[in-house]
């Protein structure tokens, strides 16, 4: 069987993983009340978007012990979901082009001088390995 990629995280969906992947595990009621901390929803939208999330294979739900509700893990890992992400965004912005995103990060002064630093010793690293 072919492994699928699970498809790209909306924004909503990316702040629910967030607080699973944060968390390690959470029900509803615990990503519900993480994200009303910040802005108002409502439990039905966590629970129904929860679902899609299992749905689309970003999820795993699993019966709680006791008197606890369903059990949800990440069944994408953080890492996976970002690179996902992130080469949706390269392709959809920068036509697939990482450079384009570095120059524009580096004219729009985003980088620091450290962080420049960093983006060199990665490329030189890069260059050594490959």
């Amino acid at each position: 069987m072919k492994h699928r990629t699970p498809p790209v995280l909306t924004p909503q969906e990316l702040a629910i993983m967030k607080v699973v992947w944060d968390r390690h595990q959470a029900t509803v009621r615990d990503v519900y009340e993480a994200i009303r901390e910040s802005r108002p929803i409502a439990y039905t939208t966590i629970l129904t978007m929860m679902r899609i999330l299992e749905e689309k294979g970003h999820l795993r739900k699993t019966v709680g012990t006791g008197e606890r509700a369903h059990v949800y893990r990440p069944a994408t890992p953080r890492q996976q979901a970002v690179g996902t992400l992130v080469r949706d965004f390269l392709d959809r912005v920068f036509d697939g082009a990482p450079d384009a995103l570095l120059l524009h990060l580096a004219k729009d002064n985003r980088l620091t001088a450290a962080q420049r630093r960093i983006v060199e010793q990665l490329l030189a690293r890069e260059k050594n390995d490959g």
